[in-house]
């Protein structure tokens, strides 16, 4: 049997009498993609907190390969190889390419007091990292600003990777992008699985999650209501368990009568 990358098992989170998360139990695998489906208010982003280390749970454990773990920030889960990439990306649309890969860490050359950044090597770096993932960009010193959407998600993942992520969290990654920027996207999370990483794709599209996805955890109000692994289960059927199949039924025909009487 195959010891997860990351396990929760029965974690739940409560905010004084609001329940947040119970008793969750999720599964992430290396060379994976976990999905992590929800509409607004169905728990998310607690989870993705419990996961980056922003919030420790209240109950049951956090695991990664095996060994529980207690992580109290975000510093703790980048040192255990958990990155965590933002709906806000994390970039800063005025600097440089080169210097939003390495935000605070870049190479240096030179010794004590005659250290300086080694911009070529910087350069070099993200213009290879980024090709890896499909990019090929003019001039690593362009803004970040200037970049698509899609493409500025490359800078954050493949930034993630260089740095050693073993678990990549994708919070809602496509959920601002059109079709042609959302394939990219799409296109980096393979990349990435390749790799071997375990990622977390977070996001309420279950056309997106099944096109990459290995397990689906569908959530709802702070509880996992359902899971699925992606041999076991169609797309459409992925769509009506997050639906609601009752729901979306009652709608359907809701939907064919007002047609019906105009």
């Amino acid at each position: 049997m195959r010891t997860p990358l990351l396990q929760l098992k029965g974690v739940s989170k409560r905010f004084g009498s609001v329940i947040a998360l119970s008793d969750i139990t999720i599964d992430v695998f290396p060379g994976e993609v976990t999905c992590i489906l929800g509409d607004n208010g169905a728990g998310k982003s607690t989870l993705i907190k419990v996961l980056s280390g922003s919030h420790t749970q209240d109950e049951g454990t956090f695991s990664i390969d095996g060994e529980e773990v207690v992580l109290t920030s975000p510093r703790a889960a980048l040192d255990k190889g958990i990155a965590t990439v933002f709906q806000d990306l994390a970039t800063i649309p005025l600097l440089s390419i080169w210097r939003n890969f390495f935000l605070g860490r870049e190479p240096e050359k030179g010794f004590g007091p005659f250290k300086k950044i080694d911009k070529a090597l910087a350069k070099e770096v993200t213009r290879t990292q980024l090709l890896e993932m499909g990019i090929d960009i003019r001039d690593p010193e362009q803004t970040v600003g200037t970049l698509s959407g899609g493409e500025r998600q490359a800078v954050v993942i493949s930034r993630a990777l260089y740095f050693g992520a073993r678990v990549l969290i994708l919070d809602e990654p496509t959920s601002a992008l059109g079709v042609k920027q959302a394939g990219r996207v799409l296109k980096n999370i393979l990349v990435a699985k390749s790799r071997g990483i375990g990622v977390i794709f977070i996001t309420h599209n279950p056309s997106h999650a099944y096109m990459v996805g290995d397990r689906f955890y569908l959530l709802n109000r702070g509880k996992l209501v359902n899971s699925f692994e992606k041999e076991n289960v169609s797309r459409e059927e992925l769509l009506r368990a997050m639906a609601g199949g009752a729901e979306l039924a009652a709608l359907e025909h809701e939907l064919k009568n007002a047609g019906e009487a105009q």
